[in-house]
């Protein structure tokens, strides 16, 4: 093998959403880094819908915005329509969505890759991870060169041993049209990883000039489009529709059929599925009494001709799917552009891996992304940003950044990953955040900037726009609290239904009411017209939800308690006595960092956590 002459700090291996994310996050942290792809074309491809955010995905780009990451900048400018969910529930649930051009989406963030210093972006196929003593030293292509680094991200996506299903038909793939990676996860094997099988899948995508959208309803974007990315305050662009369309006992009956065709149910698929995103003939099997399922029908781009069929997604033959699109009101004459599909595809175990993402057995080794048992862009993309500056950081020689379940769901979701088993492929969603009043859209700036200034990826400008944004948060705080309403201001007592008063009341005693809100308020206070609509929401958020956020903050304070008791890496189970021995083996096969994750092990009880904190206490006075 022929050396390349030239050692990066960091080596990231894919150049799909984590991968982007972890290059971008090295290099601008001033580590000399490498993103090597098997397709310099398809970079941050959007292999199954090209949207980004939805509920509790949308907390996740706004978390990797807040920090100096690029996922919201990039949504921001390639978005074709823009939504906000659950705006009838409270603003924890809140979340934006957007469609996405496909084609417009990568290629932006190639060209942010090949214009960011300390980055060199090249097409290769990573066949070996190069590990001395233990210790990372770089990777093999199969072109024949050897890349040398201090550390290397894998972020492999679907691609490590991928096989794609058209019902009985298969063949070897990382996504459709692309070839897999066959070697690196015999590598993986060799070097002592538990490698697992996971499967996903993708609907066909259909042509627009085909489908009669006159018999399907109408779903248009958002009048106020509200950007993803804090450096943004508002975004003006033209947005295509959506509609929704249905499926019949028609479809249903076709479905059933052919069911001996799919290959889930024909026992030829080995890895398991995503439960909350289940095929089109998971659902009909499963649900036989369900009438139809709805489906959002949602351009890939603005130029191009494909529509993708959301909720669809299938593994039976190419003929049947266009049985059963044609069953379909609105698809009677639907041609498909391209069949859906199956994937089954490796990962790694994710106990396997520190909160920081690195390797417990091999050090400099970070993984990210869909490796992890993960799916999703935007929970790759926040894996892929933290992988990136742990390595970065490591490279520096400076503490590693693990962010906590308080701070984000980037810290939710890693913690879930690390002491969880993975029995499914992962899927953020708010339920999985104890603390989500306090982790939300709007505040994840407040949250998160300050650690991704402390790392070096957030500019002088968002900084900047963050600190303005601080200080008239205060300014507003300070406001609410001054300004009184006396009988005297007999308008404003009548518009504000306050009656006779006997005393002032400030605006922050009317703003908790819940029939006023904040913007009515500012509408008739002069020096409230003058602050922007996110400094106003976050006043009314705080003011409004007081109570319940210090009670979640009060449970966070105790939180933090356990997360302060260390366990040692070099812990010997086997000496904690009344441990049981289902214990014992699920603490030395997760090997908690800490007395609170050891407590979120399924199967590690509240009594196991309470001998554990004795003996460790013990062993603190020894010393």
């Amino acid at each position: 093998m022929a050396g390349y002459g030239k050692k990066y700090q960091v080596i990231v291996v894919g150049a799909g959403h984590a991968g982007c994310e972890a290059a971008l996050a090295a290099a601008r942290m001033g580590c000399s880094t490498l993103l090597l792809t098997m397709g310099l074309d398809m970079v941050a491809q959007m292999s199954c819908n090209p949207s980004i955010g939805g509920l509790a995905k949308g907390h996740l780009v706004h978390e990797v915005d807040a920090m100096g990451g690029e996922m919201g900048l990039n949504i921001d400018e390639t978005g074709i329509q823009f939504r906000r969910l659950n705006m009838r529930k409270g603003p924890a649930v809140r979340a934006g969505r957007a469609q996405a051009d496909r084609m417009a989406y990568s290629a932006r963030m190639k060209l942010v890759l090949e214009s960011t210093e300390n980055l060199d972006l090249k097409q290769g196929v990573v066949e070996e991870i190069i590990v001395k003593n233990y210790r990372v030293v770089g990777v093999k292509t199969r072109e024949g060169l050897d890349f040398l680094g201090r550390s290397v991200i894998l972020t492999t996506g679907t691609f490590m041993r991928g096989l794609i299903h058209v019902g009985m038909k298969n063949y070897s793939g990382g996504r459709a049209g692309e070839p897999s990676a066959e070697k690196i996860s015999n590598c993986l094997r060799s070097l002592g990883f538990t490698v697992g099988r996971l499967k996903t899948g993708t609907p066909a995508r259909l042509s627009s000039r085909s489908i009669d959208f006159s018999k399907l309803e109408r779903q248009p974007g958002d009048a106020i489009i509200r950007p993803f990315s804090f450096m943004n305050d508002k975004i003006e662009r033209h947005q295509v529709d959506c509609y929704i369309a249905n499926t019949n006992e028609k479809t249903h009956d076709i479905i059933r059929s052919n069911i001996h065709k799919s290959p889930l149910y024909a026992g030829v698929i080995e890895g398991i599925g995503p439960r909350y995103c289940p095929s089109i003939e998971d659902k009909v099997i499963r649900f036989p009494d369900k009438a139809s399922h709805q489906s959002f029908v949602e351009p890939e781009g603005i130029k191009g001709a494909e529509m993708y069929p959301s909720g669809l997604s299938t593994s039976l033959p190419a003929d049947v799917q266009l049985q059963y699109f044609r069953s379909m009101v609105g698809f009677e004459q639907v041609e498909i552009m391209r069949p859906g599909y199956a994937i089954e595809y490796d990962f790694v175990e994710p106990r396997q891996i520190k909160a920081t993402l690195e390797a417990r057995e091999i050090s400099g080794l970070f993984h990210a992304g869909q490796i992890n048992g993960t799916s999703g862009y935007e929970e790759a993309a926040g894996q892929g940003l933290l992988a990136g500056i742990n390595a970065a950081l490591q490279c520096r020689e400076q503490d590693p950044l693990i962010i906590r379940r308080d701070q984000g769901y980037l810290g939710v979701m890693i913690d879930d990953l690390i002491t969880q088993d993975t029995t499914e492929p992962y899927r953020m969603f708010t339920s999985r955040a104890e603390y989500r009043l306090l982790l939300r859209e709007d505040n994840a700036d407040l949250r998160l900037t300050e650690l991704g200034r402390y790392v070096g990826l957030v500019s002088d400008e968002r900084w900047r726009r963050y600190q303005e944004k601080t200080g008239l948060i205060e300014k507003a705080y300070e406001l609410c609290r001054e300004t009184k309403i006396t009988s005297k201001d007999d308008r404003l007592c009548s518009l504000f239904g306050l009656g006779e008063l006997k005393s002032g009341v400030t605006l922050e005693q009317i703003i908790r009411r819940p029939d006023i809100s904040i913007r009515t308020i500012s509408e008739q206070i002069p020096e409230m017209t003058l602050l922007p609509e996110k400094v106003l929401e976050q006043v009314e958020i705080s003011i409004k939800y007081e109570g319940y956020i210090a009670r979640q903050i009060e449970q966070v304070e105790r939180f933090v308690g356990y997360e302060k008791v260390i366990i040692p890496d070099d812990i010997d189970y086997e000496k904690v006595a009344s441990l049981s021995s289902e214990v014992r083996e699920k603490l030395m096969k997760y090997r908690p960092t800490s007395l609170g994750q050891a407590g979120r092990i399924q199967g590690i009880t509240p009594a196991a956590v309470a001998v554990l904190s004795v003996y460790l206490r013990k062993k603190s006075r020894e010393k």
